[in-house]
């Protein structure tokens, strides 16, 4: 499994050769001007919620690619409306795809499109892969329904907001990364505005100091699990 950082929240996720965006706002990032999503493969788009800095590309997108749209029922019928192939999805619920199983999980958080009409319920992901299991939480604050997840899902990767004010700051980060028993993880969700901005030395010291292993990807970076 290789994840690629696009900046924010946005990911690129391969498993043997199945291309997954999650959470798609490049276009409109400063920060993220040397991606090209004309060049970006998508077999699957997941978006955790309807905001703008989550969406933005995903029509564009899914158009050029074909891309799957997975999301739950609001946002998939809007791009369904939209003439875009999609799959809907609702908290708890579990699905089988050819790159594994997908979960939508709780997130704590707000779901608007930029018009204002309602963009359902925010959520997160779960992907069970053949060999790596990682948790994409979305936009969402600290909530103890992630001490549910290793009940039935033991992590690889945990992938974390930790930019404060919208999301989860590093603290609560921190007690996420306890709650769902996994002390590797990809921070996301910082920097991109002057709201979300973090010292990056500051945030990985924090989380080095309850011994769990933080990284912070530069914009393009990959890692592999």
């Amino acid at each position: 499994m290789k994840i690629t950082f696009y900046g924010h929240a946005s990911l690129g996720i391969q498993i043997k050769d199945i291309h997954i965006l999650v959470d798609p706002f490049i276009s409109g990032n400063e920060n993220a001007s040397a991606i090209d999503i004309d060049s970006l493969k998508a077999d699957y788009i997941l978006v955790t919620h309807a905001h703008q800095d989550h969406i933005l590309d995903v029509a564009a997108i899914a158009k050029r690619t074909g891309a799957v749209i997975v999301s739950n029922y609001e946002i998939v019928v809007h791009y369904q409306s939209l003439g875009l192939e999609g799959h809907p999805m609702n908290h708890g619920g579990t699905w089988d795809f050819d790159f594994g199983s997908l979960k939508y999980v709780n997130a704590i958080h707000t779901s608007s499109f930029p018009d204002g009409t309602y963009g359902g319920q925010p959520g997160g992901f779960i992907i069970e892969g053949e060999r790596k299991n990682i948790y994409i939480a979305g936009d969402t604050a600290l909530t103890m329904d992630m001490k549910l997840i290793p009940m039935q899902t033991k992590l690889d990767l945990a992938i974390l907001p930790i930019g404060d004010n919208f999301t989860m700051g590093i603290n609560d980060a921190i007690i996420a990364s306890d709650f769902v028993e996994c002390d590797k993880i990809l921070g996301y969700h910082f920097d991109t505005f002057g709201y979300i901005e973090i010292d990056h030395e500051v945030a990985k010291r924090m989380f080095f100091d309850k011994n769990k292993d933080l990284m912070l990807l530069d914009i393009g970076e990959s890692v592999e699990l």
